[in-house]
């Protein structure tokens, strides 16, 4: 049975696009999976903390020699670890924040950024150790920022995650962008009118020929 992995990261639950974005990329997935597993995972409720030296210290020791005090360091980043392993396909959900990610993401990346665990350099070259699985991302922000836009140049969430992804083995990736969403704030459309379109584009992933 497969399990679909969900990140959202918008500190907005209600009125979030990206929230509703997931929400229907997870209706459409179960759909499809109707054996599949479904584990979400709220990273602006998982009080996750920005790495300091010891948690480093403890990422680098073997793990037969870390002490008490490490493996408490890296708890959370092994519940982390644990749920990326286990899933074969991941959806996020990221809200453009300052032309990037969220920090909330951003602090989820480190704890699940380590060497030997989901990367190696094994052979003196990098290796993503996430290799077989699948990604999409699916991108709100308040301007237009896709390729070919006036503001494309100031897109750096989409060659970040990509890049991110790709160096942990990911490479089987998709990005669905909700740009323009600046109008739900300013009355100059209803939500349900703006998330239609994106809705339908993301059902057409799970058409089947």
């Amino acid at each position: 049975m497969p399990t679909l992995l969900v990140l959202n990261s918008s500190p907005f639950v209600e009125t979030s696009v990206s929230r509703g974005l997931t929400s229907e990329y997870v209706e459409s997935w179960k759909t499809a999976n109707p054996s599949g597993t479904v584990v979400f995972r709220d990273l602006t409720a998982s009080s996750l903390k920005t790495i300091d030296a010891a948690w480093v210290g403890a990422a680098y020791t073997s793990k037969d020699a870390r002490t008490a005090e490490q493996k408490e360091a890296l708890a959370t980043s092994e519940t982390l670890l644990a749920e990326l392993r286990a899933a074969d396909e991941y959806v996020l959900g990221v809200p453009m924040h300052n032309f990037s990610v969220p920090a909330v993401l951003k602090l989820w990346i480190d704890q699940i950024a380590r060497v030997n665990e989901t990367f190696s350099y094994a052979d003196g070259s990098p290796k993503g150790l996430l290799a077989g699985k699948k990604a999409t991302f699916l991108v709100a922000s308040g301007g237009a920022y896709d390729a070919g836009t006036v503001m494309a140049s100031y897109n750096f969430v989409e060659p970040y995650l990509r890049t991110v992804f790709g160096f942990l083995g990911v490479t089987d990736t998709n990005f669905l962008s909700a740009g323009g969403a600046s109008a739900l704030m300013y009355g100059k459309i209803d939500r349900a009118t703006f998330l239609q379109p994106h809705f339908e584009t993301i059902r057409s992933q799970f058409v089947t020929a």
